[in-house]
């Protein structure tokens, strides 16, 4: 049970990444576009909720299969998992906020430049780092960070 479980979490997270990677940097060419009725605006605009809608229920079903393998394999007490789960609530946070920014595209009310999405397409590849890292260490002692 508990390989079936780390593999389908694993494929939806991978899937659910490449979405938190691809739709803010649709975000970007969203903000480049300067005739917010042109075809190209309105591609993107498409492209962006079809993505969207893609990944949501990709991201809820990758946070229901991590958390019922902590719940099969790990204890309650493991701090790396605590603060992965902190670090994956910010990602759903994160995907939450790029509905609102997409709906903003969609009704042409977004205020942002390109430049802000830049830097905002780099959030989910920081928290991506800290889970990994977190996965990959979890067996060494991490006394220190419950300090």
């Amino acid at each position: 049970m508990y390989l079936i479980l780390k593999t389908l979490h694993l494929l939806m997270i991978i899937s659910w990444f490449a979405g938190l990677f691809y739709l803010p940097r649709i975000f970007v060419n969203l903000a480049m576009v300067e005739d917010k009725e042109s075809s190209e605006y309105q591609r993107l605009c498409v492209m962006a909720r079809k993505l969207y809608k893609f990944m949501t229920p990709i991201g809820i079903i990758a946070v229901i299969a991590g958390l019922w393998t902590w719940y099969v394999a790990y204890s309650m007490a493991d701090i790396w998992l605590h603060i992965k789960t902190t670090a994956t609530l910010i990602l759903l946070v994160f995907n939450f906020h790029c509905g609102i920014i997409l709906k903003n595209f969609q009704e042409k009310t977004n205020q942002r430049g390109h430049v802000w999405f830049r830097f905002y397409n780099e959030i989910p590849t920081i928290l991506m780092l800290i889970c990994v890292y977190l996965a990959v260490v979890k067996s060494t002692d991490l006394s220190w960070l419950a300090m």
